[in-house]
């Protein structure tokens, strides 16, 4: 034992019988009469203390202290004395003993010799005779907030091979180490913790490593401090301690009732596999051992909108398909089983393994795969996407950009996956030779003017034939659009030639309907400005055409008439002339003219042959005559009437006529 302990711990008993010994002292001088003042008395104490060939009082006192200090530690030594601190724990070891351990124990529990199981508790403890007993002084053990404890047995039963932690049993956190003993505690290092907390633990059998001494056991700090997973993760947990995983099998079943991996012991009794394990940790704060497991933190699987999440487990129950017998190009499986899984996982964040499952992202809202290298989706499925090289039937190379537009529906995402594996390659391995092969195809049935010109009539053909083609992969075809085409120059020239034309034509049928306009307007502004006229016109033509027929009636009734009265006569000159004969009648008719009509047979005045002065005899005479009558001789086509009035039309037969006629 170390006498400056000793010294430290009986220090108070020293000070308490120091100070009897000087209240002895003091009490032994004899009292002064009561009759002597104080300063007789302090005199007379002066004096008895400094009497000559006497020690003084002060010095009985410090003779006293000294042997106090050096024999009471050897008093409590010879007593098998033994004090233990309010935070210590005392480690005993035995000298000597009548039994010794067996060859495979270190520490003793039947009173053998060597280190002790039990530990002494703070306070003071005889009968640890220090020529059998060695005690240490131990400072207790405490875990702080937010930290754990791990724990290396140095005895105690051989770990089975099938495991490589000591088994957790009832000891009181490992504070009894009898009890650890007879519950069969395993050598080596422990499954079980220590959580914060103070322990009073027997270390000459239980190494505790804590943040605070973890390098000088080849660890780190972190690694004995809570395990916190944060938010919006999940962590993929590995155990190191179980029984193997089944053959097969690439991770461990989940496994209840073990608090996320806090009680080890519970996993291991249950069956709990080594290895990869199936079951994930979410967010928070565990205490966990990190010689049992080991977590690798991931983000959780975020599912976007417009998105749903395929999956594929690599374990499972079974492997039973659901898909029905419409579905050949796959095996689909129920939730949890390995496979494809039928329901897909809808936008959201979902705690999954992904060391253990792969999430597939399938877009269920329209995309558009850009076959062209001048740019792409933001998706980056057409990354490898160019224009199209096609060869037109009249020998012309051209390159030919298309957009195809594809929906894939939710319930049909884990048909298309199980199908093909992913987007990609619905992609590469069906949309591209579909589209390529199509155009090349179509492109050697027409001429390369035909794309140019009846390019809606190519694109409506290719997307029906796209769109039946890609149904059979359980694909929405959208629509197909048929972009840039690049034809070859000489060609291009042509055709913007004939643009150019078209557009004119167009411009001048443009002009003509405005100059066939402007003649519109300004015959309609003519005919406003003479509607009174054209009215008046209107109405004069209709009353013409009203007297027309007026007259042509008048007429026809005239007309009719004159061949009535025609009739009659020549009806009764007929009958005359079969009557009388034709020279009779026609003299008797000529007599009735010549009287109805008062013709003179005897002219007014004769004219004779003589040349001397008939003719001029005649001329005067006839003057005389008309000045005489006072009326002028109007001549008419086959004579002349007096007074100028023409009687009828009918012929005036001359004297000479009448004359040869009778």
């Amino acid at each position: 034992m170390k006498n400056p302990i000793w010294l430290r711990q009986l220090l108070p008993m020293t000070f308490c019988l120091l100070a009897a010994a000087t209240s002895g002292a003091i009490a032994a001088p004899p009292v002064s009469p009561p009759q002597a003042s104080d300063q007789s008395v302090q005199v007379e104490d002066v004096q008895l203390m400094q009497i000559p060939g006497s020690w003084p009082v002060w010095i009985y006192s410090i003779g006293g202290v000294v042997l106090l200090l050096i024999f009471l530690p050897r008093v409590g030594w010879i007593a098998g004395l033994i004090v233990i601190g309010e935070r210590e724990v005392g480690i005993v070891t035995k000298k000597f003993s009548s039994k010794s351990l067996p060859p495979n124990r270190l520490i003793a529990t039947n009173g053998e010799a060597g280190l002790q199981a039990d530990t002494l508790p703070p306070g003071w403890h005889f009968g640890y005779f220090p020529w059998q007993y060695n005690v240490s002084h131990t400072s207790v053990i405490t875990i702080p907030q937010g930290e754990i404890g791990l724990l290396v047995a140095n005895d105690g039963a051989t770990i089975p091979p099938d495991r490589i932690l000591g088994k957790v049993v009832d000891c009181d956190n490992y504070q009894d180490a009898r009890k650890f003993f007879a519950n069969g505690g395993e050598k080596g290092r422990q499954l079980a913790i220590l959580t914060s907390g103070t322990y009073r633990i027997n270390t000459a059998l239980f190494e505790v490593i804590t943040a605070a001494n973890a390098a000088q056991h080849e660890m780190q700090p972190k690694q004995l401090r809570i395990y916190t997973i944060a938010p919006d993760s999940v962590g993929v947990v590995t155990a190191l301690d179980g029984a193997p995983i089944d053959a097969g099998e690439i991770a461990g079943s989940i496994i209840a009732d073990h608090d996320n991996f806090q009680r080890a012991d519970r996993f291991v009794q249950d069956g709990g596999r080594r290895g990869l394990q199936e079951q994930v940790m979410l967010s928070g704060s565990w205490n966990l051992n990190p010689w049992f497991v080991q977590t690798e933190q991931v983000p959780m699987t975020q599912v976007p909108i417009g998105y749903v999440g395929v999956v594929i487990s690599f374990v499972g129950r079974s492997h039973q398909d659901v898909s029905g017998d419409a579905f050949t190009h796959g095996n689909l499986v129920n939730k949890g089983d390995k496979g494809v899984w039928v329901e897909p996982l809808y936008p959201g964040k979902h705690p999954l393994n992904t060391q253990i499952m792969k999430v597939e992202p399938v877009p269920t809202t329209n995309i558009v795969l850009n076959f062209t290298s001048r740019f792409s989706g933001e998706h980056g499925y057409d990354s490898k996407l160019i224009a199209l090289k096609l060869l037109s039937f009249d020998g012309f190379e051209f390159e030919l950009e298309v957009f195809q537009i594809i929906h894939v529906g939710a319930i049909d995402a884990p048909k298309v996956i199980s199908r093909l594996g992913s987007m990609q390659n619905l992609v590469d391995h069906v949309l591209r030779p579909i589209v390529g092969n199509y155009f090349r195809n179509s492109a050697q049935e027409y001429t390369i003017l035909d794309f140019l010109t009846a390019r809606s009539e190519r694109q409506a053909e290719a997307a029906e034939y796209v769109r039946q083609a890609l149904r059979a992969y359980d694909v929405q075809a959208v629509d197909t659009l048929i972009g840039l085409i690049t034809p070859p120059p000489e060609l291009m020239q042509t055709l913007t030639d004939r643009k150019i034309a078209e557009e004119q034509q167009k411009t001048y049928d443009v002009q003509r309907v405005a100059q066939t306009q402007r003649q519109e307007l300004v015959r309609e502004t003519a005919l406003a400005n003479i509607q009174d006229q054209i009215i008046t016109a209107q109405e004069g033509v209709t009353i013409a055409q009203l007297q027309a027929s007026a007259a042509v009636k008048q007429a026809n009734g005239e007309a009719e008439a004159i061949r009535v009265t025609g009739q009659a006569k020549a009806d009764a000159y007929q009958a005359g002339v079969s009557s009388l004969g034709a020279q009779a009648y026609t003299a008797l008719q000529l007599m009735q003219v010549i009287g109805d009509r008062n013709v003179r047979v005897v002219p007014d005045v004769s004219v004779s042959g003589s040349s001397s002065g008939g003719l001029l005899d005649g001329l005067m005479s006839m003057m005389l005559w008309n000045q005489a009558n006072g009326s002028a001789i109007t001549t008419v086509p086959n004579g002349t009437v007096p007074n100028g009035k023409v009687e009828s039309s009918d012929p005036i037969v001359p004297p000479s006529e009448h004359d040869s006629n009778l």
